[in-house]
């Protein structure tokens, strides 16, 4: 198991290798000037110049790659174009408030998902079972941002239960957290369905209920077991895409997380602010890949972790 993490850790140096050459690249590719930005419209062409000489952006591309590559072994993520401030300060700024939406936001889909997914294995071709795929379906195709002002119309605006928007108190986590939730709850409890339908029909199930042991036993401790190790995988993907996917729900609820700062970063041309911030959601998604891999093991002591 050690030899295995630390195969791991060594792949994802290569990896995180790759996600700074293609974010720098990228960054360097859209249209705009950000020595044009700081400076403003009114700059003249000198002071537009000594501004592009103060970011270092007349080097050559592979010259400003080395030097940003420097910082980064040495733990430096730069400063923001924007407000001068440390990089790794903006994003300590906002990244907690992400992560607490992420972790809250898949604790709900993981537990309403794996419900609805046993219920409507067990009870295949039942109404429950078809009214718990067309809520699925209904959650898969709703998109994030109509379903959070409906939320917001409905619980804020009319009835007034909880706050509209913002973040600290479980009260404005509450509508944005069903928000995030109900597509990977959707996705979960068809991955659920599908997962328990397959191991249901194995023969050591009937063997175990032909030995007559109950059916909750059967279900949860031999079943469910067998049939968790594509959900984690899906479960651990979606803990990965709301650290980095959430900036339309952030919007809808003023939430100032990772997504509204990469967001303006890139309209501000913010260079040192999205690279640093992808680096960071890069990084928690490979460890994230990490400890799903490990849970295989804890599943199945018959899977074996060879890298």
């Amino acid at each position: 198991m050690f030899k295995y993490i630390v195969r791991r850790m060594l792949q994802t140096i290569p990896v995180m290798l790759g996600v700074t050459i293609l974010v720098f690249l990228l960054m360097h590719l859209i249209p705009g000037d950000p020595a044009q930005i700081i400076a403003g419209e009114s700059a003249s062409p000198a002071q537009v110049e000594q501004m592009r000489e103060q970011l270092g952006l007349n080097e050559p591309i592979p010259m400003q790659y080395g030097k940003f590559l420097a910082k980064i072994v040495q733990g430096d993520l730069g400063n923001s174009i924007k407000s001068s401030r440390p990089v790794a300060e903006e994003i300590s700024l906002r990244f907690w408030v992400t992560l607490e939406l992420a972790i809250y936001s898949t604790i709900l889909s993981v537990f309403l998902g794996l419900i609805a997914g046993i219920v409507s294995a067990v009870r295949t071709y039942t109404l429950s079972d078809i009214g718990i795929m067309i809520a699925a379906l209904f959650g898969l195709s709703m998109p994030n941002f109509w379903l959070g002002l409906m939320l917001i119309q409905f619980f804020s605006i009319k009835q007034g239960f909880v706050p509209p928007s913002g973040w600290g108190s479980w009260e404005q986590a509450i509508l944005p957290v069903i928000t995030l939730g109900t597509a990977g709850a959707a996705i979960i409890a068809r991955m659920t369905r599908s997962s328990m339908l397959e191991v249901i029909s194995q023969d050591y199930i009937r063997t175990a209920r032909a030995k007559g042991v109950k059916e909750r036993v059967v279900i949860y401790r031999h079943a469910l077991k067998n049939a968790l190790i594509p959900i984690v995988t899906i479960v651990g993907l979606e803990f990965g895409a709301l650290l980095g996917g959430t900036v339309l729900t952030e919007t809808v609820f003023a939430i100032n997380g990772m997504g509204r700062l990469i967001i303006d970063a890139i309209r501000m041309r913010d260079f040192p602010v999205v690279q640093g911030a992808v680096l960071v959601i890069a990084l928690i998604f490979v460890i994230v890949n990490l400890f799903v891999d490990i849970s295989y093991r804890a599943l199945n002591k018959r899977i074996e972790l060879n890298g």
